[in-house]
């Protein structure tokens, strides 16, 4: 992406609908308290009629509803929504042009709820009581498509799937795009709800899941992950519009960077050899050295394996160098395709806030893990930030988050 010899990008807006809360204030709050012990973490409360007509709920899949929910959160922080349009039915400001906003959005599946169901439904009732929306709604880009349609969006509507990955690719296309001049506003993030019957069973069988329902990131004691559902959201922009805007801007997107493992459809590469190349290449993208790095969010789902591959990428990346390392997946669980924008919010707010979630649920170090990890609040300088997500698949992803730089 290489800021240096493009527009710099900045994030103005960020929205969350997380297991711990919904709503950007409510979901850093969650961060700090030890949730109840769930191998199954779902949005509790979460009411799409807040958001959508009785209709519009009806033909959107849950994964949609939590896009569309976090998204609008997003674009209000940004100051980018008509505050007097209908909640239904919301606009952009008039003076935005609408052929220049993208979207660029992850997801692991889609919208498998729906096509579960209507399975049941052909299976029980016979193929005529089939939904016609079946497709529409289970297609993976329909939180993308979703989003176009709400907000008249007509630039690009890119949907990206790599597993766990989804959510970071998307962010760092959608800056690509801002930093290339290809669009001036991108919605970027990722929206997730794979908590069907069916994939239930698939991670219990996998034996992914959690059998104490708790997620201890990098603990010893660590047993499995715990599976959720969300959806976070970046409102991403050329810095120097923002700043004539006038409005707040949380950090800004320095680099980025992609890569495959080729070597297992689920268990990551020995001592996590594609994850240290993906976090090389991002802080190169970045022109960052690793003592430049002031904190790490980490992938962490609390799984045996990933863990301690991500430590030990870490410290072959970093060195003695070793910075403040946290887990946000104590609280909100794996959501999967959304978890790489649910984990950049907390990085905006952990900007904003000065201040280090804990790893919740680290409670017995692994004296495999040479990382320091974050396990209490701990008051922090901003500096820049990696974030990593790594999926099924051999996919990982990072990027390079930063506080304004008074000179950029």
């Amino acid at each position: 992406m290489k800021q240096r010899a493009h527009r710099a990008v900045a994030v103005t807006g960020i929205g969350a609908v997380a297991p711990g809360g919904i709503g950007a204030p409510e979901f850093w709050k969650s961060l700090f308290r030890p949730p109840v012990p769930d191998a199954i973490r779902r949005v509790n409360g979460f009411d799409p009629a807040h958001w959508l007509s009785h209709k519009q709920v009806r033909q959107l899949d849950r994964v949609s509803q939590l896009a569309v929910a976090a998204t609008q959160e997003a674009l209000l922080d940004a100051g980018l929504l008509d505050e007097n349009s209908p909640p239904d039915t919301p606009a952009l400001l008039d003076d935005i042009d609408l052929d220049r906003v993208a979207i660029s959005l992850g997801t692991g599946i889609g919208g498998v709820a729906t096509l579960e169901h209507q399975m049941t439904v052909r299976t029980e009732r016979g193929t005529r009581r089939v939904s016609p929306f079946t497709v529409p709604m289970t297609m993976p880009n329909a939180p993308a498509a979703a989003l176009s349609l709400r907000y008249g969006i007509r630039g690009s509507a890119w949907t990206i799937t790599t597993a766990c990955a989804s959510g970071t690719d998307a962010i760092a296309a959608g800056a690509r795009l801002v930093a290339d001049g290809r669009a001036d506003v991108v919605i970027a993030g990722g929206a997730d709800h794979s908590l069907t019957p069916t994939c239930i069973a698939g991670f219990e069988n996998m034996g992914a899941l959690s059998p104490t329902g708790l997620s201890r990131p990098f603990d010893s004691r660590r047993d499995g992950l715990a599976a959720a559902e969300g959806s976070g959201i970046l409102i991403l922009e050329p810095l120097e519009a923002a700043r004539a805007r006038g409005e707040r801007i949380y950090m800004t997107v320095l680099g980025a960077a992609s890569c495959a493992d080729a070597h297992h459809i689920t268990s990551p590469a020995p001592r996590g050899a594609g994850a240290v190349r993906c976090m090389r290449e991002a802080l190169d993208d970045a022109d960052l050295e690793p003592s430049d790095i002031a904190h790490i969010n980490a992938h962490g789902t609390s799984t045996p394996p990933g863990d301690l591959a991500e430590a030990q990428a870490i410290e072959t990346v970093f060195g003695t160098h070793r910075p403040p390392t946290t887990s946000i997946k104590g609280v909100t669980g794996h959501s999967f395709g959304a978890a790489g924008g649910l984990e950049a919010v907390a990085v905006a707010l952990t900007v904003a806030h000065r201040t280090l979630p804990p790893t919740v649920g680290h409670v017995v170090p692994d004296p495999q893990v040479n990382a320091d990890i974050v396990a209490e609040p701990r008051d922090w300088t901003p500096g820049p930030v990696l974030s990593n997500s790594f999926g099924f698949g051999g996919h990982n992803a990072s990027v390079v988050l930063a506080p304004v730089q008074e000179d950029a």
